[in-house]
């Protein structure tokens, strides 16, 4: 039964890393913790090899494609790598319900991202260097606190700021999570015996062959339905993790 729900798990973070260019380990986070039991801890640390895994398989045809702005992401990546490693070292240090409580907030704030209306066709623009420094210690406080690799926040301000095209934007971000979730995986090293690692391989497995599959479907859909369907998924799964955190905890 557990492998089972590992494979339905890793349909559902494979279709949305394929389709959306981002999210997966918004979603993988709390199936961990909320299917199959484990801490916040254990679960931030396994959803980056699976996010690690769908992304790395989703990112090649991109690449393939030239939809991916290579320099950028890896400047993002190494700028962001101090706070990555801040990130998986503090994350221990703080109370569950902290945790959770800042992982609805930011499901919030992603969701509220894919909402946001493009603007009208332009050229692309290049990024300020505060701008950039600015992204990259957020992205990468995000993968060390909460295991996620911080799509959401490149798409949009790809997007919506720097008018680089939508189907770019999602390969960047894709390359990003590969590049970001494999460093913070190793950032979280001292958790690896803590956790049954039989469940993440399969939800990876899986992830990646459905990522894969996406990706190449991924143009055939309106981003328009994809990103508002992204949208209601993680604000319903924020409410449910502060419903759990904050209501089940000190009621039961």
């Amino acid at each position: 039964m557990e492998v089972l729900l590992a494979i339905i798990c890793g349909i559902a973070i494979g279709s949305i890393l394929g389709f959306v260019g981002a999210g997966g380990s918004m979603v993988a986070v709390p199936m961990l913790i909320y299917i199959f039991g484990m801490t916040p801890v254990q679960a931030t640390t396994a959803s980056l090899i699976i996010v690690f895994s769908g992304a790395l398989s989703g990112v090649l045809s991109k690449l393939k494609n030239g939809d991916v702005l290579v320099r950028e992401s890896l400047t993002i990546w190494a700028l962001g790598l101090a706070s990555n490693f801040g990130g998986a070292y503090v994350l221990p240090k703080i109370a569950d319900s902290i945790v959770l409580t800042g992982f609805s907030l930011v499901l919030i704030a992603a969701g509220a991202s894919m909402l946001l209306k493009p603007p009208s066709a332009s050229g692309e623009k290049g990024m300020s260097m505060p701008a950039l420094v600015a992204l990259s210690l957020l992205v990468g406080a995000l993968t060390g606190l909460f295991g996620i690799g911080g799509g959401f926040i490149a798409i949009p301000i790809l997007v919506l700021f720097y008018n680089v095209a939508p189907a770019k934007a999602a390969g960047t971000s894709l390359f990003i999570i590969t590049i970001n979730t494999f460093t913070g995986f190793f950032a979280h090293y001292r958790h690896w015996d803590e956790i049954s690692w039989q469940i993440p391989i399969f939800i990876a497995l899986t992830a990646v062959i459905v990522s894969r599959l996406a990706a190449a479907r991924s143009a055939a859909l309106a981003p328009a339905t994809l990103k508002r369907a992204f949208a209601y998924t993680v604000f319903a799964i924020a409410a449910f993790t502060l419903f759990e955190t904050w209501v089940i905890e000190f009621t039961g």
